[in-house]
């Protein structure tokens, strides 16, 4: 296995650098890093795709004809505005070339849904995983996450790529990996979205998807606002490493860049019963929890060997002593950005990532290494590896099981596993067990009685939501270098209190 290579490119016309420090640091760089974001060229050109959207329709049209005057105008902006950045991107010429014709193309057929399918094969980030390195990225797309509508959405953004995810990148292959920072964006990313993904473009055919990009940034930042403030919540005593996370956005990053790589790369390995992801098929959204847990305790895993491995040694060089130290930090981060964001984070209907942050506390609790106790949370951090391992091998179970079980009966078993850890809605006609009719029926129907809130909220979740909630909802549309610390809190915890009360 080895790693993709990058394309040789010129350092001083894209700037590329290596970002060390706190997060302060690259506010105050050199000007000439501060230019880009500031260019004359980047404002036209996010302007003129945000007065874009107000005439677009959800699919990406522009059908009115009375319109098409004013989006012609503010197309030319954008191509103008193209053309004068290319030079700053000269790894990204042929993509950015192809985006002038694209946009030409769009404005002479009648705006009609957009087709942007050739800029899009030709914009190719991952060959291009050097650390600072910088792309204009603009396209019409929804964005996950945050809006669904198929407006031209533009962003500005450098890569992450430190030496040791290079080096790890060796061993953990993924090709399509591309590791993001935000430097500005347009509306549709003004919202939770985090990645960056081919298949969100407007395009007439669906081609070949060679890469895949997430904002570690945005991640980070979410992170250390939510974890802080549900540490103090909670009464939690974070270990000096995870503490350390909170003051330090790069450290953050570079711990969910280790942690993505290998996540993204689980989706297609293992004993897995054909695509556990289903994509473009309808199933109960507790198999989506529990292929995106297995991704992350697979990550976990992984990084439990890693340090295990690099522990034994004195011998370590630089790359391995960060590498270490990155694959400490992602099991805390693992655990707390599930415990505590992830299952409080959106609505509850059909929440898979919720309910994987709801089984992964209910799991540790109930094996004695999570503790809730005199309104306080702790973990007893030696047994904890352990214990998240056990539910990674019950998931891997369950898939290696499936291979030779119909689909249906996948569901029930994947439910069971669910259920034995969490307690159903009691409302819940799969708690109570599906009727003939429906056991005999087609799949639709088991889906259809899965309820929106299968599995709701426990009492400590409950209290905790209501107050992280505001947290939260803060944390949309982060950006890890502009993250501003409001929202923390102090004094005696709200939720120990509701607590006490309960337990009074």
């Amino acid at each position: 296995m080895h790693r993709t290579e990058p394309v040789e490119v010129s350092m001083t016309a894209h700037h590329a650098r290596s970002i060390v420090g706190e997060p302060e640091v690259v506010e105050d760089a050199a000007l000439e890093d501060a230019v880009l974001e500031d260019h004359p060229a980047w404002l036209s050109l996010k302007a003129a795709a945000t007065a874009l959207q107000a005439l677009q329709v959800q699919d990406g049209s522009i059908p009115d004809a009375a319109s098409h005057a004013a989006a012609r105008t503010h197309v030319a902006a954008i191509t103008g505005a193209i053309t004068e950045l290319r030079p700053l991107f000269p790894h990204d010429d042929t993509y950015l070339e192809a985006s002038v014709r694209d946009f030409e193309r769009w404005a002479d057929g009648g705006f009609g849904v957009p087709d942007f399918l050739e800029s899009l094969v030709a914009f190719q980030p991952q060959q291009h995983r050097i650390d600072g390195i910088r792309h204009l990225v603009i396209f019409p797309m929804y964005t996950q996450n945050g809006s669904s509508n198929r407006f031209v959405e533009a962003v500005l953004v450098e890569v992450i790529w430190p030496e040791f995810i290079a080096q790890l990148e060796t061993e953990y292959t993924n090709r399509l990996f591309v590791s993001l920072r935000f430097l500005d964006f347009t509306p549709g990313y003004d919202t939770n979205s985090a990645v960056l993904f081919p298949e969100t473009v407007g395009m007439r055919e669906i081609p070949p998807f060679t890469w895949g990009a997430i904002f570690q940034d945005r991640e980070a930042a979410r992170y250390r606002r939510v974890v802080r403030a549900a540490a103090e919540i909670t009464k939690l005593d974070l270990p000096a490493d995870a503490a350390r996370m909170l003051d330090d956005q790069a450290l953050t990053e570079k711990t969910f860049v280790m942690w993505d790589i290998i996540h993204d790369r689980t989706h297609m390995r293992g004993d897995l019963p054909f695509d556990p992801f289903m994509i473009k098929q309808r199933m109960p959204y507790f198999l989506y929890s529990l292929e995106e847990l297995r991704c992350d305790l697979t990550a976990f895993r992984e990084c439990v060997a890693i340090a295990t491995r690099l522990s034994a040694r004195d011998d370590l060089g630089t790359v391995e002593r960060e590498t270490l130290e990155h694959a400490k930090l992602v099991q805390y981060a693992v655990i707390f950005d599930r415990i505590f964001r992830f299952a409080i984070t959106g609505s509850r209907v059909r929440n898979y990532d919720g309910l994987g942050g709801q089984l992964l506390f209910a799991w540790l609790h109930q094996r004695g290494v999570l503790h809730w106790t005199d309104t306080s949370l702790a973990f007893d951090w030696d047994e904890v590896p352990a214990a998240v391992v056990a539910l990674a091998d019950a998931i891997d179970e369950l898939y290696w099981r499936s291979i030779d079980r119909p689909k249906k009966a996948h569901w029930l078993a994947a439910y069971e596993l669910v259920r034995s850890t969490l307690t159903p809605n009691p409302a819940s006609a799969w708690a109570r067990g599906l009727g003939d009719d429906v056991l005999a029926g087609p799949p639709k129907g088991y889906t259809d009685a899965v309820l929106d809130d299968e599995f709701p909220l426990s009492m400590f979740y409950e209290a905790l939501e209501k107050k992280m909630k505001p947290i939260i909802e803060s944390t949309a549309a982060s950006r890890g270098a502009r993250m501003h610390e409001a929202g923390r809190l102090s004094g005696r915890s709200a939720l120990a209190e509701d607590a006490g009360r309960r337990r009074r």
